[in-house]
């Protein structure tokens, strides 16, 4: 994952200082591109540990159409609790508790998961809910019978909805493209969180890629990921030059189950990345 750690440099080589919404601070730079050869491996960073299980649920997720934390919150991942944790104290003031004891009511209460556990109409909305357009499966459709199609899009940036997220999608808008058996996925991501968002959105993407190739008889080529605002939040710069300073490992390689056949199907089984070795997980903190 060369590729990954040419940003980092780039950014801490080029980067300008700017302010931000949460008030920690950032180096950043607008308009990168990087792309990723699927078929030279899965393209999953391995200077650090990346979370596997939470990338593929989250995915799971935002296929399923959910946009409630409870479901991820029963599978024990843990990216997404911040913001309605946030939302939730704000509501109760004194009287909220602890963010342990909120996740734990999530899993176990389904009605109170009903009132504070739900992020707006985000990703999963948007993919499978555009004013009444299912995106995920037209894009499908469109790559089996279109596949010439410049057409092959999915946003998740509703402008009319914004002010009902938790959190305005910062990955907004896809395009697949077909190459005779071969399929191709480029990502324009409007924010990019370098240290803690980068990873897990290279390797989601890489996988949806795959898996959008695999329901519809393609091979996965290359996954483009084109970022807006890269940044390092000035409270993560320890754990970038930490990450510079390790040797690159070999990527892994994904296999999914020959036997599904539709893209909802999929379940966490059907999904193995197999040889991945890694550095040691570094710690940081989500600017909210």
């Amino acid at each position: 994952m060369k590729t990954y750690l040419e940003l980092c440099r780039h950014i801490l080589d080029h980067g300008v200082t700017r302010s931000d919404r949460t008030g920690t601070g950032t180096k950043s730079v607008f308009g990168y591109q990087m792309r990723f050869d699927l078929e030279a491996g899965f393209p999953l960073v391995t200077t650090k540990k990346v979370h596997l299980r939470s990338v593929i649920h989250e995915l799971l997720w935002f296929i399923s159409g959910d946009t409630n934390i409870r479901t991820l919150v029963q599978h024990g991942v843990r990216i997404w609790n911040e913001w309605p944790y946030q939302a939730y104290k704000k509501a109760l003031g004194d009287s909220a508790i602890s963010m342990s004891a909120f996740v734990e009511r999530i899993k176990d209460d389904a009605e109170f998961a009903k009132t504070y556990g739900d992020l707006g109409p985000v990703y999963g909305k948007q993919w499978r809910n555009f004013n009444g357009v299912d995106q995920l499966q037209e894009a499908i459709r469109q790559i089996k019978e279109t596949p010439e199609s410049r057409r092959i899009i999915i946003s998740s940036w509703q402008p009319a909805e914004l002010q009902e997220m938790a959190l305005p999608p910062c990955h907004t808008f896809m395009q697949f493209y077909v190459q005779d058996d071969t399929l191709s996925l480029q990502l324009y991501q409007r924010s990019a969180d370098v240290f803690l968002g980068v990873p897990f959105n290279i390797a989601s993407y890489a996988l949806l890629l795959s898996m959008v190739a695999h329901v519809t008889g393609k091979r996965p080529k290359t996954f483009v990921h084109t970022l807006g605002d890269a940044h390092i939040y000035n409270n993560h710069m320890d754990q970038i030059r930490l990450q510079l300073s390790r040797e690159p490992k070999a990527l892994p390689q994904l296999r999914l189950n020959p036997e599904v056949t539709c893209l909802t199907d999929f379940t966490y089984e059907d999904i193995v990345i197999e040889h991945y070795e890694s550095h040691p997980a570094i710690k940081g903190e989500v600017a909210i």
